[in-house]
């Protein structure tokens, strides 16, 4: 199955609107947003899931959690609410563990 995050966006073939970036997280607005604030939040190291990560990988995952914090607040600030979440198994259409921050109503 492909992995839109590794071979499209962190590769670079595919250009986001970056939120935020750091050593070990890229947060861009959702290329195809279901809502009216739509931002998906990824690891540029390839993990599958949440049930996959590591020991080793909890220093990338704190990262994750920091960033996390910074959009939320922002978005409850702006707005007064959001939703911050992530799929697993099936529900997870793409193979590359990704946390969407979302707020507004669904546009599609």
């Amino acid at each position: 199955m492909k992995d839109i995050y590794c071979d499209e966006i962190l590769s670079g073939k595919k250009k986001v609107e970056v939120v935020l970036e750091t050593d070990n997280v890229l947060s861009f607005h959702h290329i195809r947003p279901y809502y009216e604030h739509h931002i998906v939040v990824i690891p540029k190291k390839h993990l599958t899931s949440i049930y996959g990560v590591k020991r080793g990988d909890m220093l990338i995952m704190v990262e994750i959690f920091e960033v996390l914090q910074q959009i939320s607040a922002k978005m409850n600030a702006e707005f007064g609410a959001c939703t911050v979440s992530t799929n697993v198994g099936d529900y997870q259409t793409t193979k590359h563990m990704h946390w969407h921050v979302r707020y507004g109503e669904k546009i599609r």
